[in-house]
């Protein structure tokens, strides 16, 4: 009898509406099963608790595993779904507490729903381990997270069980902020499971390179030394990327021992819409009784597909179900369990299932468009097949230019191996917050291991000089210098799945419509003249902000966003979707980190428009790449949004272009890019074509095709091509990573630069378009519209390089220094002088500090640098103190600017914040975040402090002695002066903190 799945895949075949839409179908062959014995035994009870569970024998990948883990050995199992990954962890884990009830393991997943599952498994095995009435001996294990309640939390931290399962942001922001109460659970600490690893690349492995990091230091300090269990899909590079997160050499297994059965791939490029085709391929396999699931690459298919499923699906309706991100925790379990029971006969999902959670077995996968790579598609595709039955994976193709590449060349999508996962482990955008965290963790110490790396020790001598750590003088000579932070909390400002800080989008409808409510209202009681309302835009939501009643109604948060996107995704006037729901951006506010949104239907959809820059700041490779030059470094990109296109939903026709006036956003990332020779480029001309159009199609394609070499999507890169660049001296296309820092995308597509020039040639060259299109040269995300593009003179370049020797292209100089930069190094002032004042009044007696300018002045003492002498002008004497200090190339004081220039406003017309100032206070408290009096400052820097303060110099007036209030003023600005003069021979101050340690402030005075 011939089996459902191979039925499908017939009548796909044969069917006359179907079959001309399958570019490609192909058998993948099945395996028997390989076992292996571990080179020791297993203890008696662990022995018989894999015998009730029915395992007799390990998988040989398994074993190979187990060997490795019991030796103390770091090891990384890259093996496809479903090969029994967990027991390479489990199993000597609970050899280890069987041995030890003491120890503890941490077992770390990217999604809560796999901690479940992870938590079911290990208790059913713990539950059949035979411990003859030493029930105490028996493995423990809970789950911490954000959806264990504070009772639980504490109960945990207080009695930690042995295995404690979590997600990377809970030992951000509760296990390392807060060790000391972890002190029990760090100290017995001897595996650390890392499930999921190759999710842990880009943004968010910069991250945790640094949270791993911080978590073996703190393991060391309380004397553990924990064995690395890592878990992974099929990918390239998996002990290149273990080493990259936490510098350690880890074993890699590649090869499963488990048994798998035979796989249909079918690709469809169909010929209207690749929903509509996946409907159709669902409808057929749910008639055949397939438990299938859909992936789908947004959240918007994924709710199109699952409305069908509830109107049309008829017999069906009860048994498909969605499945995204935004439902909540209980709905998600919910849909879990029904498929893993059988009960779902098919569910729709993003990739938020891609991962390992148990749904059972499935004989169908449907793919509404390429994932983005071929580790993603293998992980898709992996979780049909049930034991050794037939399955079905199918790829429907999209527009997309990787997606209509698989389409043409499905021989190559077998060829290629599984792309590599990178990231950039010393990202300075990044490793600046963590080791701050660090820092407030447990205080820094040269030559100590966390700090063995040359990156990291060079980062933290960088922090030091910027006055965003500091050194503290050591109590005794000998002892070591301690380098603190004066963050108290750091960990909050910390995203691990960011590179900027978040901004919160509000939705302020209601807030709005209280406004207009209280305007109609106000306009029914006003007897008086009528008054025109603000108009619905921009200047009338400027105006509801001001008003008073805006902030008596809570905005409720609906998503989030971080800096570096905002402007692009959330700028005024953008359309942002939520959840089904569309709403307008009516403002965005850096200041607050708030992006305020209003409800509203409308019948188009927005895209940016901009331009940007790039400034070549280092190159750190350069090479031959056929007939060019290829580079990789940092650069410094500017990226300016002018407008955006309005843009109709149906059929996407231009609506209007609206003008924007935004701050540029700057930042500095890692980039490759190819230099285009000038004879390139004339003889381009010669042929009547485009250059610009053909530079700038080049950059879309190769960004569009770079994801097959790096395992990324295209928007976490971005694209400049230029016809003249200054420092290139000619035409060039550059290609960064999209978040400062880096993710080190382009630092590996440097390496395969030939690879990536004769893929991208390929894709337009086979694009059986005329002029260009989505599948090519067009991105959907381009800031000019795709506007100039020329497929042709693409063709041209890349042929041209192609075609050329790279025998005959020689190393070149690129001047780094070629674009005029900003010296920001105050120079030393030829004359300054320093001032100090005294009042008559207090703050009680004249209503208050915001009255400053009715204090008076007793005194004012003026050091002159010129004449080397101190001044003393009364309150009669304002005319030649204001001559006096126009004198000066610099006025420093200590909070002059705020205060003195405040009382002495109010005795003389002279605008006195005009003069060139430098203001200590002001100069401490941008360093540190929070004021330090000049009395700390000048007692830890000079050993010498102020004589009396203001108070007593109010009394002394009120006594007539301006003698002794002469005397204070003059010697508070000879303190001034000298932690002044100090400060900028050494380029550090010193104060002392709320800790009592005397702290280094670097300061450019």
């Amino acid at each position: 009898m011939e089996s459902p799945v191979l039925e499908y895949v017939s009548a796909m075949l044969d069917s006359e509406r179907m079959a001309h839409q399958i570019a490609h179908h192909r058998v993948v062959e099945g395996a028997d099963a390989r076992f292996g014995e571990p080179r020791r035994p297993w203890p008696a009870p662990l022995q018989s608790a894999l015998s009730l569970l029915g395992i007799e024998k390990l998988y040989d990948h398994q074993a190979e595993a187990v060997d490795y883990v019991r030796a103390g050995r770091h090891v990384v199992v890259a093996t496809p779904t479903a090969s029994g990954k967990t027991l390479t962890y489990n199993l000597p884990v609970m050899e280890q507490i069987l041995a030890d009830p003491e120890s503890k393991a941490l077992y770390l997943f990217p999604l809560k729903a796999l901690a479940q599952d992870q938590l079911k498994g290990f208790n059913e095995l713990a539950a059949l381990l035979p411990l003859n009435g030493r029930e105490d001996r028996r493995p423990t294990a809970a789950i911490y997270d954000g959806d264990t309640s504070p009772h639980f939390r504490k109960k945990i931290r207080n009695a930690p069980p042995n295995v404690i399962l979590s997600n990377p942001e809970m030992v951000h922001l509760s296990m390392l902020p807060h060790h000391a109460g972890w002190a029990e659970f760090l100290s017995g600490l001897t595996h650390i499971v890392v499930d999921e690893v190759h999710t842990y690349r880009g943004v968010m492995g910069g991250h945790m390179a640094m949270v791993f990091r911080r978590l073996m230091r703190l393991c060391r300090y309380y004397g553990a030394n924990p064995t690395f269990v890592f878990c992974s899909a099929t990918i390239g590079n998996p002990s290149e990327l273990c080493r990259m997160l936490t510098g350690l050499e880890v074993h890699p297994i590649l090869e499963s021992g488990a048994a798998r059965g035979g796989r249909h791939m079918i690709f469809v490029n169909p010929d209207g819409s690749p929903s509509m085709a996946a409907i159709s391929l669902l409808r057929a396999a749910l008639a055949r009784g397939l438990r299938t699931i859909v992936y789908c690459q947004s959240r918007k298919m994924t709710e199109l597909i699952s409305m069908w499923a509830a109107e049309k699906s008829g017999e069906f309706k009860g048994r498909i179900s969605a499945y995204r991100a935004g439902f909540l925790p209980e709905e998600r379990r919910e849909i879990e369990a029904r498929m893993a029971d059988g009960e779902l006969l098919a569910v729709i999902s993003t990739s938020a299932l891609e991962l390992g959670i148990d749904i059972g077995g499935l004989d169908v996968c449907i793919m509404v468009g390429y994932p983005g790579s071929i580790m993603a598609t293998l992980q898709r595709g992996g979780r049909v097949g049930r034991s050794q039955r037939d399955s079905a994976v199918a790829l429907i193709a999209q527009e997309d230019a990787l997606d209509q590449y698989f389409m043409r060349n499905p021989d190559d999508f077998f060829a290629r191996p599984p792309e590599s996962a990178m990231l950039n482990p010393f990202n300075p955008v990044i490793m600046d917050r963590h080791l701050i965290c660090a820092a407030a963790e447990l205080t820094l110490r040269r030559g100590e291991p966390f700090l063995a790396e040359p990156e990291v020790a060079r980062r933290v001598e960088q922090l030091v000089a910027a006055g965003e750590l500091f050194e503290v003088e050591p109590d005794l000579p000998g002892h070591p210098v301690e380098i603190v932070t004066h963050r108290k909390r750091p960990h909050r400002d910390v995203d691990l799945r960011g590179a900027g800080s978040q901004m919160h989008i509000e939705d302020i409808t209601a807030q709005l419509q209280s406004i207009q409510n209280g305007s109609s209202a106000r306009r029914e009681n006003d007897s008086g003249p009528p008054r025109s309302e603000p108009t619905q835009g921009v200047e009338s939501f400027e105006a509801t902000k001001r008003s008073g009643r805006f902030q008596s109604i809570r905005a409720p948060v609906i998503g989030t966003i971080d800096q570096y996107r905002a402007y692009r995704e959330t700028h005024p006037g953008a359309v942002y979707l939520h959840r089904g729901r569309t709403f307008v951006i009516r403002d965005l506010d850096p200041a607050t980190n708030a992006v305020h949104a209003e409800a509203r239907r409308v019948g188009y959809y927005t895209k940016p428009r901009g331009s940007k820059d790039t400034e070549i700041l280092e190159v750190l490779g350069q090479k031959a790449s056929f007939g060019t030059r290829v580079y990789f470094g940092r650069v410094k990109v500017t990226e300016m949004i002018t407008g955006y296109e309005k843009r109709s939903v149906r059929g996407g026709k231009l609506l209007g272009i609206v003008p924007l006036d935004l701050p540029p956003q700057v930042f500095e990332t890692e980039a490759i890019w190819f230099e285009i020779g000038h004879d390139i480029r004339r003889r381009c001309e010669e042929e009547f074509l485009h250059f610009m159009g053909g530079i700038h199609a080049f950059e879309h394609a190769a960004i569009g095709m770079l994801p097959l070499l790096v395992m990324t999507d295209r928007n976490d890169l971005g694209g400049i091509s230029t016809p003249l660049h200054p420092q290139v001296e000619g035409p060039a296309v550059f290609i960064y990573d999209g978040m400062p820092g880096g993710a080190g995308l382009t630092r590996q597509a440097f390496e395969r630069a030939d690879e990536l020039i004769e893929t991208t040639l390929s894709t337009i060259r086979d694009c059986p378009c005329e002029l260009g299109c989505p599948s090519c040269v067009h991105s959907p995300k381009c800031g000019s519209g795709n506007r100039p593009i020329d497929k042709r003179a693409a063709l041209f370049v890349l042929e041209a390089i192609r075609s050329g020797d790279p025998q005959s292209i020689t190393p070149k100089e690129i001047d780094v220094n070629t674009l005029p930069g900003i010296d920001t190094k105050r120079p030393a002032p030829k004359r300054y002088g320093v001032l100090d004042i005294e009042t008559r009044y207090s703050a009680d007696e004249v209503g208050g500090w915001n009255r400053a300018d009715r204090m008076g002045v007793s005194i004012a003492c003026l050091w002159d640098s010129g004449e080397e002498a101190m001044f003393d002008y009364e309150q009669d004497d304002m005319d030649a103190l204001v001559a006096h200090l126009r004198k000066f190339d610099l006025v420093i004081g200590f909070n002059h600017v705020k205060f003195d220039y405040a009382v002495l406003g109010g005795l003389h017309p002279f605008g006195f914040r005009s003069l060139p100032n430098l203001d200590l206070l002001v100069e401490v408290n941008n360093r540190l975040g929070y004021r330090v009096k000049l009395d700390n400052i000048a007692s830890a820097t000079l050993g010498a402090g102020k004589s009396a303060d203001g108070l007593q110099a109010l009394k002394w007036w009120k006594e007539g002695r301006l003698d002794l209030i002469t005397e204070y003023c003059r010697q508070d600005v000879t303190v001034t002066r000298d932690v002044y003069l100090f400060g900028r021979e050494h380029g550090y101050i010193f104060f002392t903190n709320k800790a009592s340690q005397k702290v280094k402030l670097p300061v450019e005075w």
